[in-house]
């Protein structure tokens, strides 16, 4: 075994997580969707770790970790929302941001050339409080009267917030990058 894709491997054991999650919570176990839910975060900090503390970076694991969080997240917030424990509108833009920056990227590859993914602050900010929502709503209905509704509804405002900086950003800082590639290179692709 390769101990350099032991990242990569942790990832994809996140992203298998994803199922049982959305299963769990559709049939409203959400003690035990906690549970997996902690498993996934505990993963995906562990798997950024090993990468970072052992030099086990690679690029399928910059792309397949976000990836993996936003898998878990999108579904978890459409099974959320289906529950009508998070409102529609919010989780419409939550993918729509995550579509913007799919397409922003897809654009930049085909027009300018290669890049590196590399999340903003305001983008960390974002996935951080959207991770938190989820968790809230989550706990809230495996311990029924814990969590106060204004903090769910204080998170909300937050992740949407969040959401329409750092969509607002990325648009900004990858057109930016854009057009002083272009210029760099003549108009011409990198």
């Amino acid at each position: 075994m390769n101990y350099s894709e032991i990242p990569n491997i942790i990832t994809l054991l996140r992203i298998l997580l994803v199922v049982p999650i959305v299963t769990l919570l559709l049939h409203e176990e959400f003690s035990y969707a906690l549970l997996l839910y902690t498993v996934a975060g505990i993963s995906d900090g562990l798997d950024g770790y090993i990468a970072k503390r052992y030099n086990y970076v690679s690029r399928l694991g910059s792309i397949l970790d976000p990836l993996a969080d936003k898998l878990l997240l999108v579904s978890t917030y459409i099974v959320l929302a289906w529950l009508e424990l998070l409102p529609w509108w919010l989780v419409l833009a939550v993918i729509l941001r995550d579509l913007l920056i799919v397409a922003g990227a897809a654009a930049y590859f085909f027009l300018i050339g290669k890049y590196e993914m590399a999340p903003s602050l305001i983008s960390k900010v974002n996935t951080f409080a959207q991770i938190a929502l989820g968790l809230a709503v989550v706990l809230s209905q495996s311990l029924q009267g814990f969590m106060p509704p204004w903090l769910t509804d204080w998170l909300i405002l937050v992740v949407l917030g969040t959401t329409v900086v750092s969509g607002v950003d990325y648009v900004w800082t990858w057109s930016r990058r854009a057009c002083e590639a272009r210029r760099a290179n003549g108009g011409n692709r990198v």
